[in-house]
């Protein structure tokens, strides 16, 4: 199938939502690359940049576990590319990053939770499109 690289500065915002664990066969074995190196997977919720559509991916690096990451946290993922795959009648996509780095707080941004609810706190029913 195709792999696709992903322009992050297009899609928007993306934070930890599971923390980089150990990618494992069904077996319990940990998963390697073609290199031997071990790969770790994370949960990533992604934000686009205009409405309030979210989509959460799992992406995969290869070699030391990352560290820094902690869930709630924004990261940056360098390289991310999208791979489409095709199993048995089953189709999806894999997201594959050369790393998953924590971005460093904003500094003299307050606490910087003001951006992130909506005006007057209230959502709206059913969400936007």
């Amino acid at each position: 199938m195709q792999n696709k690289p992903v322009d992050m500065t297009r899609l928007g915002i993306a934070r930890c939502e599971i923390a980089p664990e150990p990618r494992v066969t069904p077996d319990g074995e940990v998963r390697r690359d073609r290199d031997g190196n071990p790969q770790w997977i994370t949960g990533v919720v992604v934000r686009q940049l205009e409405g309030r559509r979210m989509d959460a991916i799992n992406v995969i690096v290869s070699g030391a576990q990352p560290t820094g990451i902690k869930e709630g946290a924004e990261v940056r993922l360098t390289n991310l590319w999208a791979n489409e795959w095709e199993v048995d009648g089953r189709r999806g996509t894999s997201w594959r990053a050369d790393a998953i780095t924590p971005v460093p707080p904003a500094s003299g941004s307050g606490s910087g939770s003001a951006s992130s609810a909506p005006a007057g706190g209230a959502r709206g029913k059913g969400g936007e499109q």
